[in-house]
């Protein structure tokens, strides 16, 4: 199993904070949110994690190093700057993925979630599987509802859930790119086609989690452990 961790954003909510590191560097209980995510990923046997960069990447490899410390091996897909946004950041990374479904993690989250818990296979037809959330009160509308284990489309009527930035992806699912591409391209438009196509499982999770994009959500978590 290999896995992505996303940690090229800019982070302009988080200002002034980003202006000198990048938000997956900021700390949580004195430890940085990646650091959260490398040690829970080694502990599931991952061996190889990708982390692309663009804000302030230096820093990253400087702190994260070959991944040794973790006991892990960390791949680094630096971007241009500014970045591919999400797919491109993804399709530009793909020939460090290889061909089997990887996990992809957003490197500013934080989550009590234990990773054994992350869906390992995708069933036939299948090009994804997201974990989503019940709905913060910064997104009290929701991005998704769940009917029969698999994603929908946000309706008045449904109930809706948060994508956490945690799932399990198939390269199949940017197939319309060249792998190692400088596409860029959100992540968004793949899932509603996705979802048109039924090709995207979802399942809600019950563990703590926060997207930490404001400087009052990385206090609150300060706060409260």
């Amino acid at each position: 199993m290999r896995a992505m961790i996303l940690a090229a954003g800019r982070g302009e909510r988080m200002r002034p904070l980003t202006d000198t590191t990048p938000k997956p560097l900021l700390k949580v209980r004195d430890k940085p949110l990646i650091v959260y995510h490398l040690e829970k990923l080694a502990a599931q046997g991952v061996q190889q994690v990708v982390i692309n960069h663009a804000w302030l990447g230096e820093q990253l490899e400087q702190t994260l190093g070959s991944g040794k410390q973790f006991g892990l091996e960390i791949l680094y897909s630096p971007e241009p700057q500014g970045g591919l946004e999400t797919a491109g950041g993804i399709i530009r990374a793909l020939p460090m993925l290889g061909n089997e479904p990887f996990w992809l993690i957003n490197g500013d989250i934080f989550t009590t979630l234990d990773f054994s818990e992350l869906p390992r296979k995708l069933p036939d037809g299948v090009a994804a599987h997201l974990l989503l959330a019940q709905n913060p009160p910064h997104n009290a509308r929701g991005d998704f509802a769940v009917r029969g284990g698999m994603l929908q489309s946000a309706t008045e009527t449904a109930q809706t859930y948060t994508y956490t930035g945690m799932g399990l992806f198939s390269p199949q699912l940017f197939q319309t790119y060249q792998p190692g591409s400088e596409a860029f391209v959100r992540l968004r438009p793949f899932l509603d086609s996705g979802i048109m196509n039924e090709q995207i499982a979802a399942s809600v999770i019950s563990a703590e989690w926060t997207d930490v994009g404001t400087p009052e959500r990385l206090a609150q978590l300060q706060e409260h452990p």
